[in-house]
């Protein structure tokens, strides 16, 4: 049980380290606070609200992913070097399609209803 504990423990402290080193999550979560705040306006239902919620966590969890690769990155390659650069950008990438993905959603849940 200490273990899983721990592990729990570990998780929050990534979390902490994303919003710590990451400005981009901060703008994330300005951005996902006022889709909650809309889809809370506007009665969303179930199906809407586990999209957007889907979502956000999707956006979350590829930037926690990117800062992790990042962090890892590096520590392997403290220098500068062109294949550093590219899996940084790779998954840098990831964020923005993941995001872009995303509001996707967010216009097709939430034009609707502004309509």
């Amino acid at each position: 049980m200490k273990k899983r504990i721990k592990s729990f423990q570990y998780a929050f402290q990534g979390i902490a380290d994303v919003f710590r080193s990451e400005p981009n999550a901060w703008i994330h979560a300005v951005v996902a606070c006022c889709v909650l705040a809309a889809g809370w306006y506007f009665g969303l239902s179930k199906t809407e609200w586990c999209l957007v919620i889907l979502c956000i966590a999707l956006v979350f969890a590829a930037e926690a992913f990117n800062t992790a690769l990042e962090h890892l990155t590096d520590l392997v390659s403290p220098e500068h070097h062109p294949l550093a650069g590219k899996a940084k950008d790779a998954a840098a990438a990831g964020v923005l399609l993941t995001a872009i993905g995303a509001a996707i959603v967010g216009l097709l849940v939430f034009l609707p209803k502004i309509f």
